[in-house]
């Protein structure tokens, strides 16, 4: 059996990745367990906008322009686009649930010495702790769609910064302005390797989305070039087929966040070592097996 991966020790580029599933395949279960416990309100919300809108989107569609006039034109054009920002906000809220709860676990995972924590441990820092990466996500998102508006540069190299900031909200449970600042600090001269490791995740997470993504495609450009007047119903089952598979996708953010969770940690350990000075302390903290039998001449 594998030994339990230690979460605070300094990793260079292949190790951070290869720990990352390395950490997912020993907790795979209860990471899973937990995704629909704290994020499944969440999940449902998103499936079912979603529903909606692919509904509503494949009858925008395939109606006929005839059915559009000055009168009723803005009255089907704006329920379509309520629903789609219904689902931005769930996809958001959807986000920052899952993120929560990776950074939750794996903050308690280290507490408990590589041990799984209880429903009522991650109930307890879920809710504390998601309203604050929430506030947080949204100032961070508005941050770098200004950075990306000037040459797309800022937004780039404020990346891998703006990542680590929920990750030091949860496990150093600090405030906006601690964790927002603490970045900077632990990516100096770090930048690169960051940036490099959370590249080639987002690779391999596009790769993975991009399997799922090609039925739902397939489902949705089919649906509306066999569209009929007789198998009108078929819009329902192909819209939650759609975004069934979606919510398979969601599930794959997991590895993004166990990711910049250990970017926290090697960074963290490169520069404070506090998870050797733990280590140093427990030392010998346990029974003593030296023989204190006194020798007889």
């Amino acid at each position: 059996m594998d030994s339990k991966i230690e979460l605070a020790k300094p990793r260079d580029f292949g190790e951070t990745i290869s720990d990352t599933f390395g950490f997912i395949k020993q907790n795979f279960k209860p990471l899973l367990k937990y995704f629909f416990i704290f994020c499944g309100f969440f999940l449902f919300g998103t499936f079912a906008f979603t529903v909606l809108t692919e509904v509503k989107a494949l009858s925008f569609v395939s109606a006929s322009p005839d059915s559009f006039d000055d009168s009723n034109g803005l009255s089907k054009v704006l329920p379509l686009l309520g629903g789609y920002l219904l689902l931005f906000v769930f996809l958001i809220l959807n986000y920052v649930a899952i993120n929560t709860m990776v950074l939750c676990f794996m903050t308690l995972y280290k507490q408990k010495q590589n041990e799984i924590p209880t429903t009522e441990e991650m109930w307890g820092y879920f809710k504390y702790y998601y309203l604050r990466v929430l506030g947080s996500s949204v100032l961070l998102y508005i941050l770098m769609i200004i950075g990306f508006m000037f040459c797309l540069i800022p937004g780039i190299y404020l990346s891998p910064i703006f990542a680590l900031v929920p990750a030091i909200m949860v496990m150093e449970n600090g405030s906006f302005g601690y964790s927002f600042n603490q970045s900077f600090k632990l990516i100096k001269d770090n930048w690169w390797v960051t940036f490099g490791i959370i590249v080639v995740i987002y690779i391999i997470l596009y790769v993975l989305n991009l399997f799922i993504s090609i039925p739902s495609f397939i489902l949705g450009i089919g649906n509306v070039f066999l569209h009929m007047k007789d198998t009108q119903a078929l819009s329902l089952p192909v819209a939650i087929m759609i975004a069934l598979l979606q919510t398979v996708q969601y599930t794959f953010q997991i590895l993004m966040v166990v990711a910049v969770g250990l970017c926290y940690y090697s960074l963290h350990e490169s520069k404070e070592g506090t998870g050797l000075m733990e280590r140093i302390s427990q030392f010998g903290a346990g029974e003593s097996h030296t023989d204190t039998t006194q020798e007889e001449y």
